[in-house]
């Protein structure tokens, strides 16, 4: 056998060569698998959806036939102290009655001692554990009675986040040595579920960390969502509250506005079947649906409440002025009979003065029931409009020698407005609400996917024929 050249290394046998190769390619798949898992968990923002995910990777990577995941919350019944919710559960071999739970952070069950230790807890076979283990760990074999599973190896794992806090844990249950096989019988758990090794507890706890940094994520935008969506809430009741008449509007816009497009969106036929809405574009329409009148709080309290054609006030100043007139008329018919009697007038000449008297007063109702009438928020008929506008041509001379009309030009604006409570101007201001609208929802900050909020609040008094406003748009 010739001696190797000096300064080269002695060769390596072909087997070790052999299974340094496998080993290499083992590495490289399982590095790829988890930078595919890590992408496609940083990807998922649902926290339900991502429970899922990190659940079923987990499982995937290590052979376990089962497993759950549970997230650490505050304790609904002991203010300031921690609790684990069961949020996912799967399990290969058997239906899974999902039901969530809260339980108390103790050493007692396996996640709890989990989050206690901040450690790996790697158990191979839960039936051989004693009461002396040394974590004091108790397996309520409630689950396995019930269902005839065996819960054997178990692989508990802390989610840690970089800032060094347990956010939840993730347990593996029974890795196979045959993971597409289904676990049914006794034997199968004796024969088929082994330990979780070292690999799978480094694999593990490596996508862990990912996972915690996903999960925290996810939390976040889940805690970030209920803040906004509470503030947009309080929004609504806000607005509402200015006119309790319209109490419910805002929601019910919402709904039915997402509803049609949700219908759209699966219609396959008509002038819309190319249309379609993604959810982020749907939370648009909900949002700018939920927001659409808050520029009402931009717009005067009176006319945004106004019920009738004329402002209480109005009314109480106008129903003065007739009393005036009335007393006015009581007044100068004594003082017309007064003078008669002086002249030495007939009996008969004084009842001409009472019967002109009660004339004019009956007059003066008429004219008040008709202005009650078109003071009404409805269709204005065309003769009451025209015996309003007479009204307003009639003149009265007020103490101090004044000549005034009956109605100012403000009531006689008022009283013939042809349909609704409303005059041009005050109209006008109504409409300056989505202005407002748009204005305010502006200053928020949406981010990218929900950047269209302003523009579908401001336009939801817009009309497919372009008769709508603010910018008379219409469908093109």
């Amino acid at each position: 056998m010739s001696e190797s050249r000096k300064g080269e290394s002695p060769k390596k046998p072909v087997g070790e060569l052999t299974g340094e190769r496998l080993l290499a390619s083992r590495y490289r798949y399982e590095l790829s698998e988890l930078i595919a898992i890590a992408t496609a968990i940083n990807s998922e923002r649902d926290l339900h959806k991502l429970l899922d995910l990190i659940l079923e990777k987990s499982r995937y990577i290590t052979g376990a036939d089962a497993g759950s995941i549970y997230v650490v919350v505050d304790h609904p019944d002991h203010p300031g102290t921690k609790a684990l919710r069961f949020e996912v559960a799967q399990n290969d071999s058997i239906t899974v009655d999902f039901k969530a739970f809260t339980v108390s952070v103790s050493r007692r069950s396996i996640v709890g001692a989990a989050v206690i230790t901040r450690e790996v807890i790697n158990i191979p076979d839960l039936y051989g554990l004693t009461t002396a283990n040394p974590l004091g760990i108790e397996h309520d074999r409630s689950f396995d009675q019930r269902t005839g599973y065996q819960t054997r190896s178990v692989l508990a794992v802390p989610l840690i986040t970089q800032r060094e806090d347990v956010i939840g844990v993730l347990q593996l249950i029974n890795k196979k040595l045959e993971p597409a096989r289904r676990l049914q019988v006794a034997a199968d758990f004796e024969e088929e579920v082994v330990p979780f090794d070292d690999r799978s507890v480094e694999l593990c706890r490596t996508l862990a960390t990912q996972a915690a940094i996903s999960l925290e994520n996810a939390l976040l935008y889940e805690e970030l969502r209920e803040v906004f969506e509470g503030f947009v809430h309080a929004s609504v009741t806000a607005i509402e509250s200015r006119d309790p008449t319209t109490s419910g509007h805002s929601r019910r816009v919402a709904d039915l506005t997402v509803g049609l497009a949700e219908v759209v969106d699966r219609s396959d036929a008509g002038p819309y079947a190319g249309v379609r809405f993604s959810a982020d574009e749907l939370k648009e329409i909900e949002y700018a649906g939920l927001l659409h009148d808050f520029g009402k709080i931009g717009v005067p309290e009176p006319v945004l409440l106004k019920a009738e054609k004329l402002f209480p006030w109005e009314k109480e100043l106008l129903l003065g002025r007739f009393d005036f007139l009335r007393e006015h008329l009581r007044a100068e018919s004594l003082k017309q009979k007064v003078e008669a009697l002086q002249r030495g007038g007939s009996p008969l000449a004084v009842s001409a003065i009472d019967s002109a008297m009660q004339k004019q007063l009956e007059y003066l109702d008429h004219c008040l029931a008709m202005i009650e009438q078109a003071n009404r928020p409805t269709v204005l008929d065309s003769d009451v409009s025209d015996f309003i506008k007479e009204i307003s041509q009639k003149s009265y001379r007020n103490p101090r020698g004044e000549t005034l009309p009956y109605l100012t030009p403000r009531e006689l604006e008022c009283l013939t407005v042809r349909r609704g409570s409303l005059t041009t101007a005050e109209r006008h201001q109504i409409e300056s609400h989505v202005v407002h609208t748009f204005r305010f929802l502006c200053t928020i900050p949406w981010g990218r996917a929900l950047r269209r909020i302003p523009e579908i609040a401001r336009d939801h008094h817009e009309k497919l024929d372009g008769t709508g406003y603010p910018s008379g748009k219409s469908d093109p």
